[in-house]
């Protein structure tokens, strides 16, 4: 079991390490931890480390079939979401989804070069209650 300030990790098969850490790096704030391409590199955001493993890394190898990217995805928050995409678009990416908004906020979807999805999502700002009155 992790600790609290332990890094939480998440392994995303993709198909070319470098242009995945690539990517990580250069659009989304990532730093390389350690990479051992072409089979493997770890990058890690605050938190949050992602695993990125190729086909020659035993990670992808563990898969029982090669799976296509699924609905799980990254969840990044972010304090501006419009500046963000328009960050992204300048850089030549393309998302998966238009912006969907809720009560919660609203997020939009990108991929990594292998399909991986990402959520990119600005969390709503609620008014503060007003005080109870008081007599």
């Amino acid at each position: 079991m992790t600790t609290p300030d332990q890094f939480v990790g998440v392994r995303y098969i993709v198909d070319d390490v470098q242009a995945a850490i690539d990517f990580y790096t250069a659009h989304l704030g990532f730093e390389v931890r350690m990479s051992a391409a072409p089979a493997f590199a770890d990058v890690v955001r605050g938190p949050l480390r992602l695993l990125l493993s190729g086909p020659a890394s035993s990670g992808a190898r563990a898969t029982p079939d090669p799976a296509e990217p699924g609905r799980n995805r990254i969840h990044l928050v972010l304090d501006d979401l419009d500046a963000e995409i328009d960050r992204l678009r300048a850089a030549g990416l393309t998302f998966r989804t238009d912006i969907v908004a809720g009560p919660g906020g609203r997020q939009i979807l990108l991929t990594d070069p292998a399909g991986n999805l990402i959520e990119l999502f600005e969390p709503a700002h609620h008014p503060a209650e007003p005080a109870p009155a008081t007599r």
